[in-house]
């Protein structure tokens, strides 16, 4: 028992250091307004639009809010590579609240459908640069990679949570009220989220500097595209986008299915489709709880495949037994598996991509998740009309497991152990400031050189190439003696100077270096990593004129 409390204690600490992080805890509660809000809203306007245009009304409003979007998202995310990453949140808040007091005040007025469509459109379009810049901000307010995958669970649990009860909370809302109410207080919970963000202190990396392709600061260069070619240039991201874009494709027939599901093969009603919608989201509560206890493994990438296993699976079940009770409990295993899906791709996303493009990425991993979305809606009544439910069912949920089982060579790669190189860099000054998921992509681009004793490493006068920490052994540099965990070669490569000293090994020497372009990337990109740079190149130039 006392085993087993301690390990329950071990899997839950991640998460309740979440919300002892004050800045964290503003973040998430921000989003959790944020989502309520608009989950109450779809409520309202899905019934303002089928009140003055039908079905082919609702329909539109979808597509209104969700092509436009993706098709901004890329470019809007930039942003969050330009400017401190709570201004944009709190920009996109503002503009979204203002945009949802336009709303009520048209319907108010009596005014027509049509611009309320276009006012919609706007919103959408404005609200695309919040999530990318809160997931990036995430691992620069975690302190460990633990806090970060809990802090991603907590995003994703508070997404389920919105999009359960927003809906159920506009429904009172409308009941009580008129839809113009409702997308007032919608405008409400976004100044609340914006409030709240507003309140967040941590220092943010500064994200207006963007590394030329030599690793040099280049003044916030390369615009949207950023995004493009760092996806193009990463095997790894490419992996986890396709995996996360097929998931999403499947989601987006999914809520064609649980219709056609609920209708057809049960024979229900519209109470029918509500239990089954619920059912998912029930499971994407459990799914976050499912992951916190999976995090601790710390096989993300594990827990991605098996994620998809679960998403694609129960497609299979409800094909083979058609009844209300398979078909709830497989929509709560497939609401677990969507959680452990987001929240695996997230947090690798996080770890794997340079934050002065995180922003850029991430955004361009939203256009793409809402365009899959909107491409499996329109596959499944294809797939349907075809071959049926029960077999466009079944060819569906293959498709999930099938691609989970092929990509498990390369995703088990993802899951290599932190390096233990990583608690060197941690304990190296102008380092130490950086978020953790930095300093694990630092530690697996270290060069390991071996240097024998009364060898030059470095000469004064040359051109700087990398930076060293010593792992073991002594080095000289003018006459001092720098041990384990000391550092060098920083000056020439921040002031782009020949080498200002000469470095000896005293003794045989084990070094990890890194070439200069992560380096710059690392360092120039966080202001604490700056300040501390600085702080050691004025106190080593002083020690250089002192001996002179």
């Amino acid at each position: 028992m006392h085993s087993f409390s301690q390990r329950v204690a071990a899997q839950t600490r991640p998460l309740i250091e979440t919300f002892r992080n004050a800045d964290m805890r503003r973040l998430q509660l921000a989003w959790l307004g944020s989502i309520l809000g608009s989950g109450a809203y779809y409520v309202a306007l899905a019934v303002y639009a089928y009140a003055h245009g039908g079905a082919g009304a609702v329909a539109l409003v979808g597509v209104l809010q969700m092509i436009p979007a993706a098709i901004a998202a890329p470019f809007t995310a930039g942003l969050a590579d330009r400017f401190p990453r709570r201004l944009v949140m709190v920009g996109a808040d503002t503009a979204r609240a203002a945009l949802m007091i336009a709303i009520a005040a048209t319907i108010g007025a009596g005014g027509s459908s049509w611009v309320v469509y276009a006012i919609l459109t706007v919103s959408s379009i404005a609200g695309t640069p919040f999530r990318p810049a809160q997931a990036a901000l995430l691992p620069t307010l975690a302190q460990t990679p633990a806090e970060l995958t809990a802090a991603n669970v907590t995003s994703s649990t508070f997404e389920s949570v919105g999009y359960f009860a927003g809906p159920a909370i506009g429904g009172f809302l409308l009941a009580a009220t008129n839809a113009e109410t409702v997308f007032a207080l919608n405008a409400v919970s976004f100044v609340w989220s914006a409030l709240l963000v507003m309140g967040v202190r941590a220092t943010e990396p500064v994200a207006s500097r963007e590394p030329s392709e030599d690793g040099q600061p280049a003044g916030g260069g390369g615009g949207a595209l950023a995004g493009f070619r760092t996806m193009r240039g990463s095997r790894d991201a490419k992996l986890l986008v396709t995996l996360y874009a097929g998931q999403t494709l499947v989601a987006g027939a999914l809520g064609v299915f649980v219709v056609v599901t609920a209708l057809e093969l049960l024979h229900g009603s519209a109470r029918t489709v509500g239990t089954l919608e619920a059912a998912i989201g029930a499971g994407g509560l459990i799914g976050g709880v499912v992951a916190v206890a999976l995090a601790a493994r710390q096989r993300l990438a594990a827990d991605l495949a098996f994620g998809l296993a679960l998403f694609g699976a129960p497609f299979l079940a409800i094909a083979a037994w058609p009844r209300l009770a398979p078909a709830i409990a497989g929509l709560v295993i497939l609401g677990i598996g969507n959680s452990l899906v987001d929240i695996s791709a997230i947090t690798l996303l996080q770890r794997i991509v340079p934050d002065e493009v995180l922003g850029r990425v991430l955004g361009l991993v939203q256009g793409l998740l809402l365009g899959s979305l909107g491409i499996g809606a329109a596959l499944a009544p294809l797939l349907i009309h075809a071959f049926g439910a029960r077999t466009a069912l079944v060819a569906t949920g293959v498709f999930l497991p099938a691609l989970a089982l092929a990509a498990l060579p390369l995703l088990a790669k993802l899951d290599a152990p932190e390096p233990a190189s990583v608690d060197l860099l941690r304990g190296v000054e102008i380092l130490a400031p950086l978020a953790p998921a930095t300093l694990d992509r630092l530690a697996r681009s270290l060069i390991e050189v071996r240097i024998a004793a009364g060898t030059e490493i470095i000469r004064k006068g040359d051109p700087g190439d990398r930076f060293y920490v010593i792992e073991d052994g002594e080095v000289e540099v003018e006459g001092k003696v720098l041990a384990r965990g000391s550092s060098f070669g920083e000056i020439a490569l921040l002031r782009d100077v020949p080498r200002t000293a000469t470095v000896t090994a005293r003794t045989e020497v084990l070094l990890r270096a890194l070439e200069r372009s992560d380096f710059l990337r690392a360092v120039t990109e966080h202001a604490a990593s700056t300040s501390a740079a600085d702080a050691i190149i004025a106190r080593r130039l002083g020690d250089l004129r002192a001996d002179l």
